[in-house]
């Protein structure tokens, strides 16, 4: 057995309840926490607070990955064909800086990664991709009920109507990269 390499992602794709149900499915992958990074007011913001649109802050994921299972790259091609990153501040019917497209990068190499499967990816949408590439910065821990929250909440109406379809988009186009798949 070789030694865990674990590696951090963080990304916006819009309301973190889905890219946090997308990422607890994929191999490799150890932990998964909502949250919010990006804005521009002092102390740690509410879930109200960022639902106002008015600190600047996005709704991301921070992903804990074991780099010898998953590669930063498929993480990022993961997360960029499982939301829509051709729509600025919106995803769905959810609008708003807060729902921006976005990978924040912790270090050179992550965005020169990012910036390489964007420029790949671009020729597979019919728009122009909008994914912000930002320097990581302070992350915080959204509140506990927004903790797996599709794992605890499968039958409200919203996992149903918008998290289900990523989900079975995540099964269609990464099968190979799911917990479970040899």
């Amino acid at each position: 057995m070789t030694a865990k390499n674990l590696q951090i992602a963080t990304v916006g794709g819009g309301c973190f309840w889905c890219t946090e149900a997308v990422f607890q499915e994929v191999k490799g992958v150890e932990k998964v926490i909502s949250g919010y990074s990006g804005g521009n007011v002092p102390g740690k913001p509410t879930y109200r607070e960022i639902c106002s649109g008015l600190t600047g802050h996005a709704e991301v994921i921070q992903v804990t990955f074991n780099a010898n299972v998953i590669t930063y790259e498929d993480i990022l091609v993961i997360f960029m064909t499982t939301h829509d990153p051709t729509t600025l501040n919106q995803q769905g019917a959810d609008r708003g800086t807060q729902y921006r497209s976005v990978i924040y990068y912790h270090d050179y190499k992550q965005k020169e990664i990012a910036e390489i499967i964007i420029k790949e990816l671009s020729s597979y949408y019919e728009d122009q991709i909008v994914t912000e590439v930002s320097e990581a910065v302070t992350f915080y821990e959204a509140e506990k009920e927004h903790q797996d929250f599709y794992k605890n909440n499968p039958d409200y109406g919203y996992c149903g109507f918008v998290i289900d379809p990523k989900l079975a988009k995540l099964r269609k186009l990464h099968s190979d990269k799911l917990k479970g798949a040899k």
